[in-house]
């Protein structure tokens, strides 16, 4: 049976960074968030900066993300002892929240 699929407009890919495991107190999560567009145009260095002093505020720590390519929806992964950690960091930060997700196992293709 095979399958067809739309292929995806032709943006640069960024590589994923090695991620060491979490400290014993803290758990990962995935964040999902949605964006009205244009809304991630000028995120720099001082802005990444604010994020994340307002992060270390609350326990947690953003390790990246992943964005569509249209940047409304982003896929946050963020390291922290409770849920409720990073939803107040997000709230310090004024960023959305769809969804909180603790992805506890990692799975590797080889």
């Amino acid at each position: 049976m095979s399958k067809s699929h739309v292929a995806a407009p032709s943006i640069p890919i960024d590589p994923a960074p090695a991620v060491a495991p979490p400290s014993p107190d803290d758990r990962r999560y995935l964040i999902l968030r949605t964006f009205p567009p244009g809304a991630l145009e000028g995120l720099d260095a001082a802005k990444k900066a604010g994020v994340n002093a307002n992060n270390a505020a609350h326990a947690a720590r953003w390790i990246y993300s992943y964005a569509n390519a249209a940047k409304t929806r982003t896929f946050c992964l963020y390291e922290g002892p409770t849920p409720e950690s990073v939803v107040a960091a997000a709230k310090a930060n004024g960023l959305p929240v769809d969804e909180v997700i603790e992805v506890p196992v990692v799975l590797l293709p080889h």
